[in-house]
């Protein structure tokens, strides 16, 4: 039995394998090269690679090959990321030896559906970021000639045909036309990935239940779960909140607690579709508003809707 640490980048691999009896030996090969590597590994094997972009298609090349794959979570591994002497080898070597001693952080991999729709859920939320700024623009041009739009309305077909009534500068027109042209193009793709989201999202496991909370619809749902993955990788939900970044930052101090502001570790756009549920849960669920009209009444709308959100 041997311990593979790989350094693993998007062209080649660095290799360090480790016996039992603390024996070393380096490879590198290029990633076109993973049949050569794969031949080199036996059923016995451990291996470790830390999690980057391409870890999840790596682990699907090996893993039938090895007894055990483990994600590395860079993160918490600091040993390698603040290092000093920072090399491809010394990265695999300490990889190596740390699995061999059992002592690596685990990084968790998520199953292909939920992986897969968290890239588009991402790639949605791009596209909206680029239509705001867009928005942004058409309506500073407006405010400029004294038009007062509201910019909700600049998202719509009627709004953009709107706005072209007016006589117009030649080159003010064509900048409004191009602005107004991708506004539409953005638009008409946010909805087909919003409808792709729904879709697919409805054969996750978990679906169902999630989207029958008030407040939390199919988009919403099938986001949060391409981001939480398989609930059971989180002890509790404490640790669940946690991973989403909207619990308090703690300040433990000899005999002094304090406790900040959230910590936003974690993914931001679930972080942000966890409130803007819980802004619409408390419309809807009276459970929830007496909740949050009671935080508020305290300590401030700001943290009573993040309050609202984790007792979501």
């Amino acid at each position: 039995m041997s311990y593979l640490g790989v350094d693993l980048h998007t062209n080649s691999f660095t290799v360090c394998y480790r016996t039992k009896q603390g024996k070393e030996r380096m490879g590198t090969y290029a990633i076109d090269r993973m049949d050569s590597f794969r031949k080199t590994l036996r059923r016995t094997d451990h291996l470790a690679v830390e999690a980057t972009g391409n870890t999840a298609w790596f682990i699907e090349q090996v893993r039938s090959r090895v007894r055990k794959v483990v994600p590395v979570d860079p993160n918490q591994f600091k040993v390698i990321r603040k290092s000093v002497k920072k090399t491809d080898k010394h990265d695999a070597r300490m990889l190596a030896l740390f699995l061999s001693k059992g002592m690596l952080p685990e990084a968790r991999m998520k199953q292909k559906e939920n992986a897969q729709l968290h890239s588009l859920a991402t790639t949605r939320d791009k596209l909206v970021k680029q239509r705001t700024a867009l928005v942004n623009k058409i309506h500073n041009v407006l405010n400029s000639y004294g038009l007062k739009w509201k910019k909700e309305t600049l998202t719509t077909e009627k709004g953009l045909k709107s706005i072209m009534v007016y006589e117009w500068d030649p080159i003010v027109r064509i900048e409004l036309e191009v602005l107004a042209d991708q506004i539409r193009s953005l638009t008409k793709h946010i909805k087909r990935l919003d409808d792709d989201l729904v879709e697919h999202g409805r054969h996750l496991k978990g679906h169902e239940n999630i989207s029958s909370i008030k407040g939390i619809g199919d988009k919403s749902a099938s986001i949060l779960l391409s981001v939480i993955g398989n609930v059971k990788d989180f002890a509790s939900e404490d640790k669940l909140a946690a991973y989403l970044g909207i619990v308090p930052r703690v300040k433990d101090s000899n005999e002094t607690i304090r406790h900040g502001r959230i910590t936003k570790h974690g993914s931001t756009l679930a972080r942000t579709t966890l409130v803007q549920c819980a802004l619409s849960a408390k419309r809807y669920s009276p459970y929830l508003r007496a909740y949050y009209e009671r935080i508020k009444r305290t300590r401030g709308s700001g943290k009573a809707i993040i309050a609202t959100a984790r007792k979501l």
